[in-house]
């Protein structure tokens, strides 16, 4: 049965911050250009037993499912807290996301690797999660391509310049040039939130921005939050990659440290989901807000030259 498991001191002290510092007016016209294409529906950590987040984002989902069976979910890792055991993945992930198993495109977070080798991580998922002893695999979408990677960089040997998975991400995409890309992995290099920048995974927001990637996916501060295109030193450019932050899967919600530059939209009072339509040489987001919350935040852009 699901029990309740006491929330990390963090977790607690964060959730002291007012929910209102985490809201901006998002960008959302008041209407938006029709795309046609896959839809990428993504959130990270998800499921805390004792915690009712992640039934409502699993009712997003399957809301989404029933519209476009098709759909693809990406769960951006921290996905069973708080170890990532088999019983929590069994108690707390199976009885909501999990019934999307056989459409989950997963990466690890850092609760996973609290047990051993994330061994109950990749035997949940199996093959979809990839080779267990890297965590990182490709795979396309329409016209898109997309990258999934491990930013549990000490247990796959580095995420640095030179590192195993840094030289294969620059392989894949010299393999797919013509591409739109989007890549997505557990912590985020820019955040506002309360575990803040994570500068180990630098390199391979790097190495994306090099083959002018769209768009990169994040979890880990518990928040919704999107920035402007950027290089991976903060710069803004027009054509850099557009961050997501999309941490409100179900585990609970985090307050805001530090307003980074270039970030444009910020949300932590619900849980919610990112949908994206990845077009022919155009993207659409949209964020889904769990039932009874009306914040949302959507556009569209066209893929990078």
């Amino acid at each position: 049965m699901p029990h309740l498991r006491l929330l990390p001191l963090a977790l607690l002290l964060a959730a002291c911050v007012p929910s209102t510092a985490l809201q901006t007016t998002p960008t959302t016209p008041s209407t938006l250009p029709t795309l046609s294409g896959p839809t990428l529906l993504a959130a990270g950590d998800i499921a805390r037993c004792g915690l009712p987040g992640a039934a409502r984002t699993a009712a997003l989902i399957g809301r989404a499912l029933h519209d476009d069976p098709d759909a693809t979910v990406a769960a951006l890792g921290d996905l069973a807290y708080e170890t990532g055991s088999a019983a929590e993945f069994r108690d707390c992930y199976a009885p909501t996301w999990g019934a999307f198993l056989n459409r989950t495109r997963p990466v690890p977070g850092n609760h996973e690797y609290a047990t051993r080798g994330a061994a109950p991580y990749y035997a949940y998922f199996g093959a979809r999660a990839g080779d267990p002893v890297r965590g990182y695999y490709s795979y396309d979408l329409g016209s898109w391509h997309v990258i999934a990677l491990n930013s549990n960089c000490d247990a796959v040997g580095g995420c640095r310049a030179g590192s195993a998975q840094e030289q294969w991400l620059r392989a894949d995409l010299r393999a797919h040039p013509g591409a739109c890309t989007l890549a997505y992995w557990h912590h985020p290099l820019f955040s506002s939130g309360w575990h803040g920048n994570n500068p180990a995974v630098r390199d391979l927001y790097r190495a994306l921005d090099d083959a002018h990637a769209e768009i990169v996916l994040n979890g880990h501060d518990h928040h919704y939050e999107r920035f402007a295109p950027q290089n991976h030193d903060g710069q803004p450019r027009a054509d850099g990659v557009r961050q997501f932050v999309v941490g409100t899967g179900g585990g609970g919600l985090y307050g805001l440290r530090a307003v980074q530059p270039n970030s444009a939209a910020r949300y932590g009072a619900g849980y919610g989901v990112l949908k994206l339509t990845l077009g022919n040489g155009a993207y659409a987001w949209q964020y889904l807000p769990e039932d009874g919350q009306t914040w949302t935040d959507a556009g569209t852009a066209p893929c990078v030259p």
